[in-house]
């Protein structure tokens, strides 16, 4: 049993952890080339339950889990990996794995499977082709195909035995193709069949290497005299594979460990660092290092405190760092987000436009789809129409519409979408209040829309088009005032951009129409004998090479965008343009960087980089007059969805509307500041490999507590306040004597206070805290545990 006080209670542990800390030294001082224990897969026989072939004769191939068994002699694992494909009518859906022990228990476990096509193209699976065929070969579907790999840690308290899959839903099937798991080493003293399995001392983590990958990420040298010289980011992934019942002091590292690359000509300039690594957990570092060169092998070497080597792991492919971006799929597919990007974890988008004026649609759907204007052409039949309830609100033109009765109503049937942009005036825009605001809600990125699918550009389009901000009302370039003003004001917060690909009604563009983008001039809602016109229009030959090509390079090159969201899909030029400006912009179209589920979150961690985007209003971007201001999330929603989607590895992008007039309105800005005081004092974490959230009784109402991590702390947040005078998690922590446990608090003025906690035998962590603690803290209890570092 553990607990806080184990320290002042037993004076011997003191001297006991340092003479733990020696005997590791000495341990390493004799094993200066000792190899790492290596990082397997044993792979799950799937042949007997599973018609695996990848094609057929008569074109069925069936890899629908449903309710099998799968079994294996009982085994500590530390990790399971799956090769999988979602089928279903929507994006996202769960599916549930049970886990049965060999001690009777059962644990479940939540899979998160991605469709293995989704329009627009923003999911991206590990193999990828770009058609496929139907009809036994007679046709193509030219919706991209993908598989995905998803690896998740398990308990490894007890021996797995065998595994439930999920049963069979037509309408959310799930395939998989391949399943493998890593053991866990043996726990010490215990050895195995294996005649190559070795009994343990009881003073040894053990350490793999689960990867070590050359990345296309850089920084530039401090000693680059020309501000130049770049070195390349190789992210190091260590895992103590020692089943987590085992944790103890001597089998985890305690101390400061750096990580190093060495060989073909690598040099490292600044290694990685990690000072905590316990049983069944695993640390990502980045070390950055100079000379790689393709074709050879690098070797990971891993060093003590006292910089003695504890071991060595050689053979991972070296690749080059990219110097020239090329229009090719293949070559833009290995680009990456930056790291600042990871790291940032929350950004505000700000959907604006001529759409803010009659800022209505009925609640479900997006007040940015204000267009109650349809015209109509057959989708072609290499594009899925993309599923949008508010673009069916629009069709047909009549009362069956609630747009099309709002406008009458409202505005007349006079009134065209293009009459609003003199009601756009702006007149209250301040850029400067806009950063501040972000910059104090505890935001570090924005993403301004610079051209919804309406083709009103709120940034100077030039000789492109005048259906700008600039040619027309109110002229003035929003973008520029907003990007100078972050750099001037604010330069620690990142600028980004959202670009839609295509317009719905441009007439340059029909001839790339699809689904409910179709181009074309639009009909009048009441007269569909006239045509309306498109404001600003310029004469040019082709929409994509002439607006569309041209508007994405200046976004990246003239207004320096740091990312740049570009939406939709459809025929695009991504590829070309991207190979201009990835220098400057870090996702977009064809190959993008990270996912990007809409109004929806993952329910588990994803080892892919990705990004939830949602409204402040709970159905609409754009400003929505019949959202009523109670239904804004408050700040108790948006930290806690802020906790939970960083505790899954990704980073929440949530969006204001301001009004015609340029203006936040007060319910948006006073939740994301009451947020910010919130983000302030307890929101500087990341995710946490072993899981996201706690283990919850059956029933429970209460919502399970989230994890996430920092180098040298850990991060419990509570979403209910503790009762009872303690909190109770029943997940096994990275705990060990001598951590200090913290309730972060916002009052600054007064030091935070200790709390007393024990582990049982069992791994149960209670942690001791009255009322008195908790009353003073909204919105989430965050307590922190700050590592005793040897």
């Amino acid at each position: 049993m553990l607990n806080s006080e184990t320290q002042s209670n037993m004076p011997s542990l003191t001297q006991g952890l340092a003479l733990a800390g020696l005997l590791l030294d000495i341990l390493a001082l004799g094993v200066q080339a000792a190899t790492l224990e290596q990082f397997t897969a044993v792979s799950f026989p799937l042949k007997d339950i599973f018609d695996n072939q990848a094609a057929s004769p008569d074109g069925f191939a069936n890899f629908d889990a449903n309710g099998q068994v799968l079994s294996i002699d009982p085994t500590f694992v530390h990790e399971l990996h799956f090769l999988y494909a979602g089928d279903a009518t929507g994006g996202e859906f769960g599916k549930s794995f049970i886990l049965n022990f060999e001690d009777n228990t059962t644990q479940t476990l939540q899979f998160v499977a991605k469709n293995w096509w989704r329009w627009p193209d923003l999911n991206h699976g590990v193999i990828r082709t770009q058609y496929h065929f139907e009809g036994n070969g007679t046709t193509k579907n030219f919706n991209s195909t993908q598989i995905y790999q998803w690896s998740t840690a398990i308990p490894s308290e007890s021996k797995l035995q065998s595994i439930t899959l999920p049963l069979n839903n037509p309408a959310h099937q799930l395939h998989l193709f391949g399943m493998a798991y890593t053991p866990s080493a043996p726990p010490p003293n215990v050895t195995t069949s294996s005649s190559s399995a070795k009994a343990l001392p009881e003073t040894e983590a053990v350490i793999a290497v689960r990867r070590a990958r050359f990345t296309t990420k850089w920084e530039i040298l401090p000693s680059s005299k020309s501000n130049k010289e770049k070195a390349q980011t190789v992210e190091v992934t260590l895992a103590n594979i020692l089943p987590t019942n085992t944790l103890s002091p001597s089998t985890s590292i305690i101390s400061n460990h750096t990580i190093s690359i060495t060989g073909g000509g690598i040099a490292t300039v600044r290694p990685g660092s990690i000072v905590r690594l316990v049983p069944g957990d695993q640390v990502r570092v980045d070390v950055l290092v100079t000379g790689s060169t393709k074709g050879r092998n690098a070797t990971v070497e891993v060093r003590d405190k006292n910089g003695k080597v504890v071991g060595r792991s050689p053979g991972w492919a070296v690749s080059e760092l990219v110097k020239t971006w090329t229009p090719d799929r293949e070559v833009l597919e290995r680009h990456e987000v930056p790291t600042w990007w990871k790291k940032a974890k929350y950004g505000i988008f700000i959907h604006w436009g001529v759409y803010s004026f009659p800022a209505w649609a009925p609640n479900g759907t997006y007040a940015e789809w204000y267009k109650p204007f349809p015209s109509y052409k057959p989708a072609p039949d290499s594009f899925r129409r993309f599923p949008t309830d508010s673009w069916n609100l629009h069709n047909p033109p009549n009362a069956s519409s609630p747009v099309w009765n709002h406008h009458l109503e409202t505005f007349g049937q006079d009134v065209i979408y293009d009459d609003f942009i003199a009601n756009f005036t702006a007149s209250k825009f301040n850029a400067g209040a806009w950063v501040d605001l972000f910059d104090r809600a505890g935001a570090k990125y924005f993403v301004f829309v610079t051209k919804h699918h309406d083709g009103y550009a709120l940034f100077d389009t030039k000789n492109t088009t005048h259906r700008s901000s600039v040619h027309l009302n109110p002229h003035h370039d929003f973008l520029a005032s907003l990007m100078q003003t972050s750099k001037r004001e604010k330069p620690n917060l990142r600028r980004g951009t959202y670009y839609s690909l295509p317009e719905w009604f441009n007439p340059d563009s029909f001839k790339y129409g699809f689904g409910s983008w179709p181009g074309g001039l639009a009909h009048n809602a009441f007269n569909s004998s006239e045509i309306e016109p498109y404001t600003g229009r310029l004469n040019i030959s082709d929409y994509i090479d002439d607006l569309q090509v041209p508007q994405m390079l200046d976004l990246a090159t003239v207004y320096d965008t740091e990312i740049m969201w570009c939406d939709i899909g459809g025929p695009n030029k991504t590829l070309e343009v991207a190979a201009q400006f990835y220098n400057h912009a870090e996702r977009c179209g064809a190959v993008p960087d990270f996912d990007t589920p809409e109004y929806a979150t993952f329910g588990a961690i994803q080892a892919r980089a990705w990004e939830s985007n949602e409204g402040m209003d709970p159905f609409s971007y754009g400003l929505n007059s019949a959202t009523n201001a109670s239904q804004y999330k408050n700040a108790t929603t948006i930290v806690q969805t802020l906790v939970d989607i960083v505790s899954k590895n990704g980073n929440f992008l949530l969006d204001v509307g301001p009004n015609a007039d340029g203006e936040i309105i007060a319910p948006m800005a006073n939740n994301l500041l009451d947020a910010g005081k919130w983000i302030d004092y307890a929101g500087d974490c990341d995710f946490w490999f072993q899981t996201s959230q706690d283990l919850v009784p059956a029933g429970s109402v209460l919502a399970p507590a989230r994890f996430t991590t920092t180098p040298t702390t850990f991060c419990i947040v509570a979403f209910n306040q503790p009762t009872g005078g303690q909190l109770v998690i029943q997940k096994r922590l990275p705990l060990l004597p001598g951590d200090k446990i913290f309730l972060m608090s916002p009052d600054t003025s007064v030091a935070h206070t200790e709390l007393k906690w024990n582990v049982t035998e069992q791994g149960v962590t209670k942690i001791q805290v009255t009322d008195d603690q908790t009353q003073g803290v909204q919105n989430a209890w965050a307590f922190q545990v700050q590592f005793n570092v040897g």
